[in-house]
Parts: structure tokens; C-alpha cells; sequence
């Protein structure tokens, strides 16, 4: 699984870039969100958080300036039925990742209906089924009402997508932050994974 990648770019458009590693170029399909973000332009350096598809006809790479991006795109395609990484990457290119939760918190699918390629109904689905996933929702409302750091938020939607319960997640980065509270969310995922796995 190819997690991060870091090189130059070689070809930039609005959807995809092409990054050179050491001589090997890589075809990443990138977000709007993303491509605003780094503004990228031939020959920059660049340092992506990335999602490996395999399937039997392709291997598609998947990049994103952020781990918000990433782990809303995971959390699109792992946790919502029906939704694949085409329609992951037109919601992460129709609206800001905040704006997107504030609209599942709140239940307003007609917002996120308004994104190109999704219906009412699938929008409708999204909000339905990321309110079910349990502690998703919780953890957006404690950050956006400052209860949690956004690195300890942060840690523990990543620990949510990877299939971890809201509640263990929560705990082992409470411990951790209480640690060290200028932790940032990289450090959390590491040390939160290694207590879950003890």
C-alpha cells in the first residue's frame, strides 16, 4: 500500500498530477480541495497523503494535501454503501471538508445533494449512514464546539476509518493528549495504535 508520496511534479492539472519519485512518475487523482491547496505547478516539491485502489483492471492512486481529505475520503468509501471513490472525490472537490461535516451533523443532505454527480438520494444516504457510524458525528460536534483539540480529533476520526469503536479511540487518545497536550494528530495516530494493538 503506497501511504504517502513525496517528489516533484511533473504534470499538473485541475485532477490529477503526475510526481516524479526518484525517476519513477506517478499518475495521482487528486481532489479540487487538493489541487486549490497547492496550487502545484511543474517542478514543485510536494508531499501527499495518498490511497492505493487495486483492482483487477487498474491500480489507481488516490493523493490529498491533508489527512482531513484522506480520512473523509476512506470514510466515504468504506463506511457509506454504494459510494466509490469517483463520488468520494466529487464531494472532497465540491465543498470544503468543514462545511461537508457541518452538513452531516446537521442532517442536511440538500446541501450536499447540490454536489455535482450526486443525487438527492445518495446525498441522502451519506448523511444517513455517517450519522449511524457511531462516535463519526460525536467527534465532529466536540471539535467544532472545541471540546477536543483538532489534532485529538483529528487522531481519532483516522483511528474511526480504520475501523477502531469511537469510544476506544477516543480513550487511548485522551491518555496520550493528557500525556501531551501539543501533540500533533501524527504522533496521537501512532501512539493511539499502539495501545489499541497491546
Amino acid at each position: 500500500m503506497i501511504a504517502r508520496l513525496r517528489g516533484k511534479i511533473i504534470e499538473a492539472y485541475p485532477n490529477r498530477l503526475v510526481v516524479d519519485c526518484q525517476g519513477v512518475g506517478y499518475l495521482v487523482n487528486i481532489p479540487i480541495s487538493t489541487f486549490d491547496h497547492l496550487n502545484p505547478s511543474e517542478g514543485m516539491e510536494v508531499d501527499l497523503r495518498t490511497h492505493l485502489q487495486v483492482r483487477e483492471t487498474a491500480h489507481n492512486l488516490y493523493g490529498f494535501a491533508t489527512e482531513e481529505e484522506r480520512d473523509l475520503f476512506l470514510m466515504l468509501i468504506e463506511r457509506v454503501s454504494g459510494i466509490g471513490p469517483a463520488i468520494a472525490m466529487a464531494v472532497l472537490s465540491g465543498m470544503p471538508v468543514a462545511r461537508f461535516k457541518s452538513c452531516v451533523i446537521s442532517g442536511d443532505a440538500t446541501q450536499i445533494s447540490r454536489v455535482k454527480g450526486l443525487g438527492k438520494k445518495t446525498a441522502e444516504r451519506i448523511v444517513l449512514e455517517l450519522k449511524d457510524k457511531v462516535g463519526v458525528t460525536d467527534t465532529w460536534q466536540d471539535a467544532a464546539a472545541g471540546t477536543v483539540s483538532a489534532p485529538a480529533a483529528d487522531a481519532e476520526l483516522a483511528l474511526i476509518a480504520l475501523g477502531y469503536k469511537q469510544v476506544d479511540a477516543r480513550k487511548a487518545v485522551r491518555a496520550l493528549v493528557d500525556a501531551d497536550s501539543n501533540a500533533p494528530a501524527e504522533e496521537l495516530i501512532r501512539g493511539a495504535l499502539r495501545k489499541l494493538q497491546s
